[in-house]
């Protein structure tokens, strides 16, 4: 346990607290994007396999919210450059991380006025609550520069995604109470609805934010400027690190390559409750307790692809990791291929957990090596811009599948693709020679 509390730069409160903010934050990635509120949106709200009717077309439940998800990740792939020159520039980081987050849980709290047909009124609503979620989420990975050295990169990342894991899970074992046994809460029996659970989520986000909002943070701003003079100069640095990227041929790679493969990884997270809700039939309680074994093993698999990633490198972490989302994907396709799809299912979503925890702790550590220091917030909106574009591209690669098919089996197997074509670029990429360039690198 002495591990988790020893870092070479920084203190472990500070750690800790910036940290919390994924403890925070994963309330939403989990109960909104990925568990409750998808399904709720794609079965109740926009009509399930009915769907609605757009422009004299059927439109299914589930394609128009992975309509939904790719809108607001082009928005933030669109803003998260220009926001990162900024933080870099005037030492906003912590600011606009809040900024960020007031957005979403504003938003979130309005989910409790969606009901079914207010498909567009829900749509938007959670458009914005993702775009405060994935916007903020730039300024915190960027932070990760000013808290750790960078030997404990894989370390400090992977303790931050655990610790999003058990929030996420915290909450949602929280919900699955407060549908099946309000009662223990001390309200009468069924007075609690999934509305219900979406007002806890912007509760829990707000109060675990605060102890990253109080880091007396010293982060490396090249120079302080009036606001008015800051918004050029930023832009213009932007297309600096923009035209000098041939200066990082490694980076440039990881960064092609994470585009691939987090479109696969962010598909299946949030695509995974309607599959089991509509291809499975799992009752929303039933889709709790799936995504609670979930958070479980991913808690865990993050913290030991984290210490892996610093022991082997992270380079040859999140290959092992993309091994697993291809049997994952493949699995998922041919579900009942061995007996009862249900209890494989479970057993797909075991896997998928012990990877899905690795892949986004050693990319973030991975990235965090082969980028220049003092430009830590704009190369992590680079990350962030991967991040979101490739979200926007593979929810519509699925819907596209499931409109063309009415399979969401279909929709999954579409997915394979990325995960291929992430591992063929990355595969050369060479992070010794990344981590010379990037410390080579002028502005």
């Amino acid at each position: 346990m002495r591990w988790l509390f020893e870092f070479r730069r920084g203190n472990p409160g500070t750690v800790w607290a910036w940290a919390t903010y994924d403890f925070a934050n994963s309330a939403f990635a989990t109960t909104i994007l990925a568990v409750i509120f998808s399904a709720y949106y794609a079965g109740v709200v926009a009509g399930g396999d009915t769907g609605v009717e757009l422009f004299g077309r059927r439109v299914p439940g589930a394609t128009l919210f992975s309509w939904f998800v790719s809108a607001a990740m082009v928005i933030t792939a669109v803003l998260s450059p220009l926001l990162g020159a900024l933080a870099d520039i005037s030492g906003l980081k912590r600011r606009l991380l809040g900024l960020h987050a007031g957005l979403g849980i504003l938003a979130t709290l309005l989910l409790f006025t969606v009901h079914e047909g207010n498909w567009l009124w829900g749509g938007l609503l959670f458009l914005f609550g993702q775009i405060g979620f994935a916007g903020g989420n730039v300024f915190y990975n960027a932070m990760l520069h000013d808290l750790a050295d960078p030997a404990d990169f894989g370390k400090v990342s992977g303790i931050g995604w655990a610790w999003g894991y058990l929030g996420g899970g915290l909450l949602l074992a929280i919900n699955l109470v407060m549908l099946q046994q309000p009662q223990l809460l001390g309200l009468p029996e069924h007075s609690l609805t999934v509305h219900h659970c979406f007002v806890s989520v912007a509760v829990w986000w707000a109060v675990f934010s605060i102890p990253v909002l109080r880091i007396p943070v010293s982060a490396t701003p090249l120079v302080r400027r009036r606001l008015r003079e800051t918004l050029p100069a930023a832009i213009r640095d932007l297309r600096q690190v923009i035209r000098q990227l041939r200066e990082l041929p490694q980076f440039t790679r990881f960064f092609f390559a994470y585009l691939f493969y987090n479109d696969g990884v962010e598909t299946v997270i949030v695509m995974a409750s309607i599959f089991g809700s509509q291809e499975l039939h799992m009752s929303t309680p039933e889709l709790i307790a799936f995504f609670l074994m979930i958070q479980g093993v991913a808690l865990v698999g993050s913290l030991i692809f984290g210490y892996l990633a610093d022991k082997f490198g992270s380079k040859r972490t999140v290959i092992l990791s993309l091994a697993g989302w291809l049997v994952v994907v493949l699995w998922a396709w041919q579900l009942g291929v061995f007996g009862d799809a249900l209890t494989e299912y479970w057993l797909v979503g075991a896997i998928a957990a012990t990877v899905m925890g690795g892949s986004q702790a050693a990319s973030r550590s991975l990235q965090a090596e082969l980028i220049p220091a003092n430009r830590s917030a704009e190369f992590f909106s680079f990350f962030g811009i991967s991040g979101r574009f490739a979200s926007a591209v593979g929810p519509l690669i699925f819907g596209a599948a499931v409109y063309l098919t009415g399979s969401l089996r279909a929709g999954v197997f579409s997915l394979i693709v990325f995960f291929v074509i992430g591992l063929v670029i990355l595969w050369p990429l060479r992070p010794e020679l990344g981590r010379r360039q990037a410390a080579a690198f002028q502005v």
